[in-house]
């Protein structure tokens, strides 16, 4: 128990010393999957508001997933909707694993962050909130091994 408190501690800790300091971040958030099971019936969604329509943007999603994930990708639906109301559907993969079979991204004990880029050099467009959907869209109803799913818009700094 003193093990897995001082595995959890150390996380938040890393996590809350690599955000603090994020000139860039325009917005972040996780949503945890209960159970660590992904139901295709299971609909994470963000919402995040735009002011800045003049620079360019990344948008990345985050998973954070348990090493018993038993794939090598995650395929998910991502719909996305504009203050205009214009919508748009991307299917994205997310690979998870390397040619080695080794996985991806940032680990500690059997839990692994990886952030995948969605959208390069976005421009927004319009003023106002945007939201994401994601929806696991692999062939299996309840996907197991996947801790939590994220969104993170991040400004690109000018070389001005």
């Amino acid at each position: 128990m003193i093990k897995k408190f001082s595995s959890i501690f150390t996380i938040l800790f890393v996590i809350v010393l690599s955000t603090s300091c994020d000139r860039n971040r325009v917005f972040e958030e996780y949503v945890e999957i209960e159970n660590n099971i992904w139901s295709q019936d299971n609909k994470i969604n963000f919402e995040f508001e735009i002011e800045d329509t003049a620079s360019l943007h990344n948008v990345l999603i985050n998973v954070r997933h348990a090493s018993v994930y038993p794939y090598s990708n995650l395929w998910m639906f991502v719909k996305s909707s504009a203050p205009n109301g214009t919508i748009n559907i991307d299917s994205v993969e997310c690979v998870l694993v390397d040619a080695d079979n080794r996985w991806l991204g940032d680990g500690m004990g059997d839990i692994w962050d990886i952030q995948i880029p969605w959208k390069s050099n976005v421009r927004f467009s319009h003023k106002g909130v945007y939201r994401v959907q994601f929806e696991q869209a692999m062939r299996v109803k309840d996907l197991p091994g996947i801790m939590d799913i994220g969104l993170r818009v991040e400004k690109i700094e000018s070389n001005n």
